[in-house]
């Protein structure tokens, strides 16, 4: 990499190789000097921008709160209908866990889950959960199931999203491809936001 690339990473840059590097190798892969080395740069180019690794890993967990939740909220809320939000958040969430598995949206996820306990990441984890389950939540209120019914449901919808990113990451070739992966998120989605009188 040339010295003027070198020298113009912002802190942005070294976040989004965190976040890359948490979404491949977990908690443990976000490393100065690797990350450096990845972006063709020295630690120098490292401390201009943080102070330290856990000020890294803050930045990243911090772009991962915003992109893979508050971006998607947002968005799926620009939907005026609450069935066709509800549907169309499950299938983004669904349907982002397949492919690479270290890129997929639950990449990230699946890596703060083994490491839950640590400090910076606990807190971020509990208020992401907190936020996803309060979000679906509402929604499926609106759909007229009563407050707890709706709370349950969100809880069964975000564990099946947790257990779908689960088997698209570790075992791949179970979470069927094409058409049939269109028709099991169907399925998926069917069932997940059935109202029962």
């Amino acid at each position: 990499m040339a010295i003027g690339k070198r020298e113009s990473l912002t802190a942005n840059d070294w976040t989004s190789a965190a976040l890359d590097a948490l979404a491949r190798g977990g908690l443990g892969a976000v490393a100065v000097e690797p990350l450096a080395k990845s972006l063709g740069t020295t630690k120098g180019s490292f401390y201009w921008h943080f102070t330290d690794r856990n000020a890294l890993i803050a930045a990243a967990l911090e772009r991962w709160e915003q992109r893979d939740t508050d971006r998607v909220i947002a968005a799926v809320d620009r939907t005026p209908d609450v069935a066709t939000r509800l549907r169309k958040l499950l299938r983004l969430v669904f349907t982002a866990v397949v492919g690479d598995p270290g890129a997929g949206a639950g990449s990230v996820e699946l890596a703060l889950q083994a490491t839950a306990t640590h400090p910076l990441v606990a807190p971020t984890l509990a208020r992401v959960t907190e936020r996803r389950l309060a979000y679906l939540t509402s929604l499926f209120a609106e759909l007229g199931l009563s407050q707890a019914r709706a709370r349950d449901r969100g809880l069964l919808a975000y564990a099946a999203f947790l257990g779908h990113a689960q088997l698209a990451h570790s075992t791949p070739d179970l979470v069927p491809a094409g058409r049939a992966l269109s028709s099991h998120i169907d399925r998926l989605i069917e069932t997940l936001t059935v109202v029962e009188d």
